[in-house]
């Protein structure tokens, strides 16, 4: 099993809580898919980001916000990981992310996250 397949909720936590995008990227297979569902891009019409390039340029754009992460909870089991991500910007607003992902050799294959955040 590699380093990005055996990713761990430890580790995980750690690099969306220390805002390490590097990291967090690192996780993701090149022919990966992250799919975004929230009130802006509805089930029908989701976001999709289909591999690291793309899913790269969103984490750093992330990541580089001035704002508090969290890894309120998650659970690994053979090829699946699931997490739910809290932020909080600066001015009060709050984010709530729900994520289940794929994990296959090369790491992170696929992942659908819901997120709702404040009015």
């Amino acid at each position: 099993m590699s380093a990005k397949s055996a990713v761990s909720i430890q580790d995980l936590r750690k690099a969306i809580e220390t805002r390490n995008a590097a990291s967090l990227k690192a996780y993701y297979a090149p022919n990966a898919e992250l799919t975004i569902i929230d009130s802006d891009n509805p089930p029908s019409k989701p976001r999709t980001l289909k591999g690291t390039a793309e899913i790269g340029a969103f984490l750093d754009d992330v990541y580089s916000r001035d704002m508090i992460h969290t890894l309120d909870m998650g659970v690994r089991s053979d090829g699946h990981l699931a997490f739910v991500q809290g932020c909080k910007y600066t001015d009060g607003t709050r984010v709530i992310a729900s994520s289940v992902a794929e994990v296959g050799p090369q790491g992170i294959t696929k992942q659908t996250t819901v997120q709702a955040w404040d009015n």
